[in-house]
């Protein structure tokens, strides 16, 4: 199958921002990108779609041209709800691309809404960029947050290639508490956690650096901290233990908001990008 980036766009700022993080994506994959426009009717649809909608798309299309003059594009305009039209647009792409605030055909693109009921649903891993992201997009390490769950583990995979792709340090992440009981006994399962989580991947990946961080913290201040260095910011979209849940809503709709980087969101079931 072909490698596709798709990206949501809605005309506002911060969708720009995400149009050019996901053409800069597409090149490193050497992938196609596809510029998406979500509709949504007010009633019952008997005319052709909104000329606007029309412009939105060429106008991203024209911005991803100029970041990544050698990417293919597409764009398309499709009626209906945003999370659904990009759900279904995700069983197709490698890597869904949205802004985190919007307006207009995106329906708000609010955090809380649009990108976390994405990133519950999402058949591929989600991004999500802010405006400020652009000007430190290439710089800093990959960040993972490792917690030793199905998501996370999916969100290591990940991880490693983003860093490959960026020709980027990784540094994995694992914030623990210590056991007043047993502080030497939860240093050692945290150490363990995070070893675990990428000794079977530094194989495949030699050229690689890899860091590894034991943090004493919770998961929300450990990751916000480090996404201030860091180019991306990797979660798990659900997790246990070490990363405090990491549920949809919590430990990972905290760092889609706050983070300074962009924040990839990874399903267990999703493709690795």
């Amino acid at each position: 199958m072909a490698k596709l980036v798709v990206v949501g766009v809605d005309g506002s700022s911060t969708s720009l921002a995400a149009v050019g993080a996901a053409a800069t994506a597409a090149s490193r994959r050497g992938a196609a990108l596809r510029v998406v426009h979500a509709e949504v009717p007010i009633k019952p649809r008997h005319v052709v779609p909104d000329p606007a909608g029309r412009a939105l798309v060429h106008e991203a299309a024209d911005h991803a041209f100029e970041v990544a003059p050698e990417v293919v594009v597409t764009k398309v305009v499709v009626t209906g709800d945003v999370v659904h039209v990009l759900e279904a647009e995700s069983q197709a792409a490698d890597l869904i691309v949205v802004g985190s605030r919007g307006m207009g055909g995106l329906a708000g693109l609010l955090l809380g809404s649009t990108p976390v009921s994405l990133a519950a649903r999402s058949h591929c891993p989600v991004m999500t960029v802010r405006e400020e992201h652009r000007t430190s997009a290439d710089t800093g390490p990959v960040v993972l947050g490792v917690d030793g769950s199905p998501d996370s583990d999916e969100a290591v995979d990940v991880a490693f290639a983003e860093a490959a792709q960026r020709q980027a340090e990784l540094v994995a992440v694992h914030a623990w508490q210590p056991d007043k009981a047993s502080p030497g006994t939860a240093s050692e399962s945290a150490g363990q956690v995070l070893a675990q989580a990428i000794a079977r991947r530094t194989d495949a990946y030699p050229d690689i650096a890899v860091g590894r961080d034991l943090v004493v913290g919770t998961a929300r201040e450990v990751l916000l901290e480090a996404s201030k260095a860091a180019q991306l910011v990797v979660v798990g979209a659900r997790g246990r233990s070490g990363l405090a849940g990491l549920l949809l809503g919590s430990v990972s709709q905290a760092v889609m908001t706050h983070a300074h980087c962009p924040v990839v969101a990874v399903r267990g079931t999703t493709r690795a990008a």
